[in-house]
């Protein structure tokens, strides 16, 4: 619902906030202009002001003062009025009163659209729709981020959908603004809000006198020309008429010839309100409010655009199926929100349709086993969007699965796209399987799934439902390779040479980021410890995944590299020299982090599972207790960041360092190192320790059995500590 409401309004109005987003923001400068150059009169009363700018101008008429500072005075010349702004500290003139002419015509565009009252209607629906598309996207945001408390976490995903992210969070508070105040502003110009206190009735009697200076009027020297809005002097020669004074807190009128207060209403809440809704629109009188709401403005054209074309790559996705509904006997339902999983519905279209199957494909919100009269069996590929929602094509499944009187009768095979580094990985997937078996609907596979589009994942998946088909094909699924920025290698550390396994310590340098990169959120993202850089080795599409050594602040990004016999992303990198290149890509990894507070940490790994957890204490600059059990092969060849952890014991950033090696003259791995020193650990966990595995399979299976025989004690397992968010693993 909340996506439906903010994906057509923006289609159906891209074009028309884009023209009032772009002329908002071009006005946006002026009031800062303004301001800066507007003379300075702190401190000054009206009297005074009043009393300079009569001296340089007899006939002067009325002082207007904007809410920037500027001036400006009328008078007669002659027989003609006029108009100049003036310098308060001498009265006299420093220019001209004319609005620009470029300044008239955009504001004119802004309004209306140069249509009258009509136009202010169209635009007034444009910031309805405004207001509309920016409350549905801070909900959309805060979903995509995991909650309202992650909000400002770094973006995950990556392509177009990020950047729209990126941009729409930087802007949805200005347009928010922006967007609100416009249609208060509108309602008050057709009169649906109160416009708060009128003027004071004209006083009866006035004293019937004149000539009496400005500067000698009581009521003009208490009011300080920061609060004036204007003055309008009496008629030369009328002795009944009087001084109107209006000021922020209200209006009246002050006797010429005595210097009366004659009559004074003050401003109402009406007034002042809408004062502030003005203020907060423009950014007259708030000129540093204006420039934000104006680059906020002009995030709406590139959010347009990009919105667009998430929706155009969307419609793009959804092919049309090979044969019609009531004639196929697999059905392929696909549940996607960027499109992405349409392409592997697509490879798996084509392979049974190769062995000769009639295949519909459609989207899951499209279910309808009763118009499937010929259907043999029912393939369901659901992504997951957000915390474990429905992806956009997949909205009122599980309703339709719900109200059928009974379970379709030809069986189903759940498979969920998603990635591992989202808590609720492939949520989606699972609530949609567990409402299959609610139903009692025959599997014709148990649920399986794909971690980040892996085309391995989706190969394997393909040879077991071929073996239940009784045929055989293969889904040779070929992704289109990851948007990535160039990563440059600036230093490297060798190890494991001796043992005849070569590991390495890179570190690149972080991607240089210009300023329309900065706007358009094309920046590399920030990152920490634990996330993982996607390398797309040469002569590939598919990426390698690696564990960072490093955080944004850093300055650097460090990965930890083992040569893996065969291994093509590996012995890429491992050959590298500093100044060479490879193309890269983040993912977060938001579950493999310690957890926040000051409660201790086991770090626990292996071999270039030292990775992540030295990025840990490396970043612990607030000492929190940080314990480290690492395992390698020999001290003298695998001893990876040796120097570094020294010295992190000595500062305090970890408590307490283990070594285990599997060679030399005691051999021991991790796992027994942990049994040994079982007594502290398993006191360490009653305080609430948080333990974080990194590292081969075999290492962490070895590790979780230690851990288990520790905490046996005490009633609990790894499961209880998962369970309870204290058992993070990273395991490849």
């Amino acid at each position: 619902m909340i996506r439906t409401l903010h994906r057509w309004p923006g289609l159906i109005a891209a074009i028309l906030l884009g023209v009032i987003a772009l002329s908002g923001a071009v006005l946006s400068i002026y009031p800062a202009m303004e301001a800066l150059n507007a003379p300075r009169s702190s401190g000054m009363s009206v009297a005074e002001l009043a009393s300079r700018v009569q001296a340089q101008e007899p006939r002067v008429e009325q002082i207007r003062r904007a809410p920037s500072g500027k001036i400006t005075v009328y008078f007669y010349e002659g027989d003609q009025p006029a108009a100049a702004t003036i310098d308060p500290g001498t009265g006299a003139r420093i220019g001209s009163a004319d609005t620009p002419a470029l300044q008239r015509w955009l504001t004119n565009l802004h309004r209306s659209l140069f249509l009258g009252d009509g136009g202010r209607i169209v635009v007034a629906s444009g910031a309805a729709a405004m207001l509309l598309l920016s409350l549905s996207g801070l909900l959309l945001l805060a979903r995509r981020a995991g909650g309202w408390r992650h909000l400002l976490s770094p973006l995950r995903g990556q392509g177009e959908g990020r950047r729209h992210a990126a941009i729409a969070r930087l802007s949805v508070w200005g347009l928010t603004l922006s967007s609100a105040t416009a249609l208060w502003m509108t309602a008050a110009t057709f009169g649906l809000v109160p416009e708060g206190a009128d003027a004071p009735a004209f006083p009866a009697a006035t004293s019937g006198k004149s000539g009496l200076l400005p500067a000698e009027i009581a009521a003009l020297q208490q009011v300080p020309v920061d609060e004036l809005r204007s003055l309008t002097f009496p008629a030369a020669g009328d002795k009944t008429d009087v001084y109107t004074l209006k000021t922020a807190s209200g209006e009246g009128y002050v006797d010429q010839g005595n210097g009366a207060l004659l009559a004074w209403n003050d401003a109402g809440a009406w007034q002042r309100i809408g004062d502030v809704v003005t203020l907060l629109h423009t950014g007259r009188g708030a000129s540093v409010l204006g420039l934000l709401l104006g680059l906020s403005a002009l995030g709406v054209p590139i959010m347009g655009w990009s919105g667009i074309r998430l929706w155009f790559s969307g419609r793009r996705s959804r092919r049309q199926a090979s044969v019609p509904a009531g004639k196929a006997d697999t059905i392929i339902l696909v549940g996607s929100e960027g499109g992405s999983t349409w392409a592997f519905a697509d490879t798996l279209q084509d392979s049974l349709t190769s062995i000769g199957a009639q295949v519909h494909t459609a989207a899951m919100s499209t279910f309808a086993p009763d118009q499937w009269p010929k259907a043999r069996r029912i393939i369901l590929l659901a992504a997951t969007y957000g915390e474990g929602e429905a992806p956009a094509s997949a909205k009122g499944f599980l309703e339709r699965l719900g109200g059928l009187p009974g379970a379709p009768t030809a069986p189903v095979a759940i498979l969920g796209f998603g990635d591992r580094s989202f808590p609720a990985f492939c949520g989606y997937a699972a609530e949609v399987a567990r409402a299959a078996e609610a139903k009692g609907w025959q599997q014709l596979l148990p649920m399986d799934t794909v971690d980040r589009q892996s085309p391995q994942d989706f190969a394997r998946w393909g040879r077991a439902l071929s073996a239940v088909l009784g045929t055989e094909f293969d889904l040779n699924h070929q992704p289109k390779k990851p948007q990535t920025r160039e990563l440059v290698l600036v230093s490297r550390r060798d190890y494991g040479a001796e043992v005849q396994a070569p590991t390495a310590i890179l570190r690149f340098a972080l991607p240089h980021a210009s300023i329309w990169q900065r706007l358009t959120g094309r920046t590399f993202p920030t990152f920490e410890p634990g996330d993982l850089i996607g390398v797309v080795p040469e002569g590939s599409v598919v990426p390698r995944f690696y564990s960072l050594a490093s955080g944004s602040r850093d300055g650097f990004i460090e990965i930890c590299v083992r040569k893996q016999p065969g291994g093509l992303c590996s012995t890429q990198l491992t050959l590298m020299e500093p100044g060479d290149r490879v193309q890269a890509f983040l993912r977060p990894n938001p579950v493999f982090k310690p957890k926040r507070g000051n409660i201790p940490v086991l770090l626990i790994g292996a071999g270039t599972g030292i990775g992540p957890l030295a990025g840990f204490a490396r970043n612990n600059s607030k000492g929190r207790p940080m314990h480290l059990f690492f395992g390698a092969r020999h001290p003298s060849s695998d001893a990876l960041y040796a120097e570094e952890l020294a010295a992190w014991r000595e500062d305090g950033r970890l408590a307490s360092i283990t070594n285990a090696y599997s060679r030399g003259p005691a051999p021991i791995y991790v796992q027994d190192a942990l049994r040994r020193d079982g007594e502290r650990v398993a006191r360490l966990l009653r305080d609430g320790a948080q333990v974080m595995v990194c590292g081969g399979r075999d290492m962490a299976a070895g590790v979780a059995a230690a851990i288990g025989e520790i905490l046996a004690a005490q009633g609990m397992s790894p499961a209880t500590l998962k369970a309870e968010g204290r058992y993070a693993e990273d395991v490849y």
